[in-house]
């Protein structure tokens, strides 16, 4: 019996590959030569780093950096060998993310993410080929104006001279000075958001408040301007691209400082741990998070599993933390199954997440050998 196991996290309590080791721990336990093929996933969230680094048996390292409040700090990330080249995967959230404040009192007009720039220039710098970055829980509304810097963008005013790379200055922006030997590798955004930078649905009005905006127009007008600036400067307009309003106009940073392309984080991280060739090679699949509802049929990691499983006939069981919408689920699925007990307190069922998962895949465990039997 072949099993894969492409689980997410269980936000809060177990991390993916915890949850992966829980699952296989339980299988061994009670299916005498099962085979299990441990592939953690993500979507381009809180996670996905370690997914990565997990599934591609990659390394860790570090680089100087600062928070988005410009505390100096170490921020993690990972490197993966392709065949001779080297590739990289970050998190913005490792530098510039917003629980990395939580001690401060919110204050977005000087939040900036030259941290997430610092990362990136160290990856540069050990000659990476390409760059992935997952663009979820940033703490800044600064459209990566403070990433450009670390690269080496000038933000000027009309004298000519520097500003600093944070919103408060950006009234006074008048032109925006490329340096001339930037040399930037293939840039690929998770990014599962579809607001542009301006406007109702933009970060500023969907995004911003959770990170401390009050003053939508002070935000809205600094980013249009910087929109309209690196439009006449840098001869890119990317503000009405989906996803250029993510992690606070990060995606639009990106985009228009280094040419980074968009795209779907479930399919990137597929592709980066080969998720579909695992697929094919196992009998059974295992996927799950820590909760399922009607949200997980829009492009949430499970679902994806489930879909790309079953274009190749394979079954699919699913565990969770607790399931609801189980009526639009069920069809989705052929075995669903939540690991807390109904009558025990949330918080105590987060505290014991791995435990209630080995559980719950012991209570299947005849359940998931009939359906790997019949694929």
């Amino acid at each position: 019996m072949r099993t894969l196991i492409a689980i997410d996290k269980f936000k809060g309590s177990i991390p993916a590959p915890a949850a992966a080791k829980a699952i296989e721990t339980a299988l061994k336990q009670a299916i005498p030569g099962v085979e299990c093929d441990a592939c953690p996933i993500a979507d381009g969230g809180e996670g996905t780093t370690e997914a990565v680094i997990t599934a591609r048996k990659g390394e860790w390292c570090e680089a100087a950096s600062f928070d988005a409040q410009s505390r100096p700090i170490s921020a993690r990330y990972g490197l993966i060998r392709a065949g001779n080249t080297l590739e990289s995967v970050m998190e913005m959230s490792a530098a510039s993310g917003l629980a990395m404040v939580g001690d401060l009192p919110l204050d977005p007009a000087s939040a900036n993410t030259c941290g997430t720039g610092l990362m990136i220039q160290n990856a540069i710098g050990r000659g990476v080929s390409r760059i992935i970055i997952g663009i979820g829980g940033s703490a800044t509304n600064d459209a990566g104006i403070g990433m450009a810097a670390a690269l080496g963008f000038r933000f000027l005013d009309a004298g000519g001279s520097p500003l600093s790379p944070i919103m408060q200055n950006m009234d006074r922006l008048a032109r925006i000075d490329a340096p001339g030997d930037i040399l930037t590798p293939e840039i690929l955004v998770a990014c599962d958001v579809n607001n542009p930078l301006l406007g109702p649905q933009g970060c500023t009005r969907v995004y911003g408040p959770q990170k401390g905006v009050r003053d939508f127009e002070f935000f809205e007008s600094r980013l249009q301007r910087i929109a309209d600036i690196s439009k006449r400067d840098l001869r890119v307009d990317h503000r009405d691209v989906p996803g250029a309003g993510a992690a606070g106009g990060l995606g639009f940073g990106l985009m228009t400082f280094c040419g980074a392309r968009l795209t779907s984080g479930f399919d990137l991280i597929a592709d980066i741990i080969h998720l579909r060739d695992r697929i094919a090679a196992a009998d059974l699949v295992i996927t799950g998070e820590g909760r399922l509802d009607a949200q997980t049929l829009h492009g949430k990691g499970p679902m994806g599993v489930a879909e790309m499983a079953h274009a190749m006939n394979k079954p699919v069981a699913v565990f969770a933390g607790a399931i609801e919408a189980e009526d639009q689920l069920r069809p989705r699925f052929d075995l669903l199954c939540a690991i807390k007990p109904q009558d025990m307190p949330l918080a105590e069922a987060m505290r014991r997440g791995p435990e209630l998962l080995e559980a719950a895949v012991l209570r299947q465990v005849n359940a998931l050998r009939a359906l790997a039997q019949a694929s």
